[in-house]
């Protein structure tokens, strides 16, 4: 579950791998699961909880090829 501490958390983790403090990580309203990532106000992919129930998550991003050069 995506509670407020682990947001926070995993927010911050893409921060820095990212180097990008404007990642933000929003709860979904009906899925306690996962949230949306944004940078600013585009999404920018999906963060879930791990089926493993070892406390990791997985991060999935689509890119579009209208986005390649």
């Amino acid at each position: 579950m995506l509670d407020e501490r682990t947001i926070r958390k995993v927010e911050g983790h893409l921060r820095g791998t990212f180097a990008n403090a404007r990642i933000t990580l929003v709860p979904r309203p009906k899925q306690k699961d996962s949230g949306e990532v944004y940078i600013g106000e585009e999404f920018f992919g999906v963060v879930s909880v791990d089926e493993d129930g070892d406390g990791s998550f997985m991060f999935e991003m689509a890119i579009l090829a209208e986005d390649l050069p």
